[in-house]
C-alpha cells in the first residue's frame, strides 16, 4: 500500500490526541501519502501542525512536557464563559511553529468548530491556521469561545468528534479516519502522577509559583481514587455525548479504515504523557493498517 494517498480524519479527544502523532509518522514512515487532513479539537491542532510541516518540532516539545508545565501553559480568565483564555498555549505553539494561512499550506486543511448561534458545524479551511485550531479546541466552559466573522465558535468534538464530511470529495486512495473514544481496554491503566517537588528549591519566587500550581492542581483533578476533580467531571460529561455522536458518524460514512484509540488510555488533561501515547498511536496504526493490507 506504499504510495497511497490518503485522506487522514483525526478525532478529538484531548490528550488522547497525541495518538495521533504517532499514527501520522507510521503512516509516512510506510510511504503513504497524506493529502488530506480533517480534524476536530485535538485533531484539528495535530493536523494542522502537521500540514504546516512542523509535527517533529511540536512532537519534541510536548514529549518534553511535564504536569507542572502542563499546568504553567494554563492562562486563566476573569470572563465567565470559560475557565481559561488559551491565548498562552497558542502563543507557544506559534512560536514552536509559525503560522501561516490555510489555503497556502501543502496539505489540505480543514479544522472543524461549532457555531453555537445556529448550532452548526463550521468548516475553517482558510485564513490563520491558529485562529482556526483555537477555535476547533474551545472546550465549552474550559476555553473561552471564539468570536470569528460574527460567529461564536466552541470545540468541533462537540457536534462532530469525528470529521469525515470535509474529506468526501477528496480524490484520495484511503480514508483512514482516527477514533479516540473506542471501547475500553482493560490493559490500559489512566496514571496521575505526583508533581515533582525537585523543581521547587530554586528560589522563593519558584516555590511560590509551584506551590499555586500544586494548590490549583488539587482542586481541578481528582486527589484520590473516588473523588472527581472539575476537569474529570467535565471530560467525562463531554466524551459521554461525543462517544454516541462519534459512533453515528462512523456508520453514516463509514471511512475505508478507522483506527481506533480506547477511551482509556489516558485522561483529557494528561498531556504529559506524550511518549506512551505517542507510541500507543504508533502500535495501533501497524496493527489496524497491517491487517487492511
Amino acid at each position: 500500500m506504499a504510495g497511497k494517498s490518503v485522506s487522514l480524519v483525526l478525532g478529538s479527544g484531548g490528550a488522547r490526541g497525541l495518538a495521533h502523532i504517532g499514527i501520522i509518522q507510521w503512516l509516512e514512515e510506510k510511504g503513504y501519502e497524506i493529502e488530506s487532513i480533517a480534524g476536530s479539537s485535538m485533531g484539528a491542532l495535530v493536523g494542522g501542525i502537521h500540514a504546516i510541516g512542523e509535527l517533529e518540532a511540536y512532537a519534541h516539545w510536548v514529549r518534553a512536557l511535564r504536569q507542572i508545565d502542563v499546568l504553567r501553559l494554563l492562562d486563566f480568565s476573569f470572563q465567565k464563559s470559560g475557565l481559561i483564555k488559551g491565548d498562552r498555549v497558542i502563543s507557544a505553539l506559534k512560536e514552536l511553529t509559525g503560522d501561516r494561512n490555510i489555503e497556502e499550506l501543502p496539505i489540505s486543511f480543514t479544522a472543524v468548530a461549532t457555531n453555537v448561534n445556529d448550532q452548526k458545524e463550521v468548516w475553517l479551511n482558510h485564513g490563520s491556521l491558529f485562529d482556526a485550531i483555537r477555535a476547533s479546541i474551545a472546550i465549552p466552559t474550559i476555553f473561552t469561545p471564539v468570536r470569528y466573522r460574527g460567529k461564536i465558535l466552541v470545540d468541533g468534538g462537540l457536534i462532530n468528534p469525528i470529521p469525515i464530511a470535509p474529506t468526501l470529495k477528496d480524490k484520495t486512495d484511503l480514508t483512514v479516519a482516527v477514533d479516540l473514544s473506542a471501547g475500553p481496554d482493560p490493559r490500559c491503566k489512566q496514571s496521575i502522577h505526583e508533581v515533582s517537588r525537585s523543581e521547587t528549591g530554586e528560589n522563593s519566587y519558584r516555590r511560590r509559583i509551584s506551590q499555586f500550581v500544586d494548590s490549583l492542581q488539587q482542586r481541578l483533578v481528582r486527589s484520590n481514587e473516588d473523588e472527581m476533580g472539575v476537569f474529570d467531571v467535565i471530560s467525562n460529561a463531554m466524551e459521554t455525548m461525543q462517544n454516541t455522536i462519534a459512533r453515528f458518524k462512523l456508520a453514516s460514512y463509514s471511512p475505508d479504515v478507522t483506527i481506533s484509540i480506547p477511551r482509556n488510555s489516558c485522561a483529557f488533561y494528561e498531556f504529559y504523557r506524550a511518549e506512551e501515547m505517542i507510541e500507543l498511536g504508533r502500535c495501533h496504526a501497524e496493527k489496524v493498517m497491517g491487517a487492511y493490507v
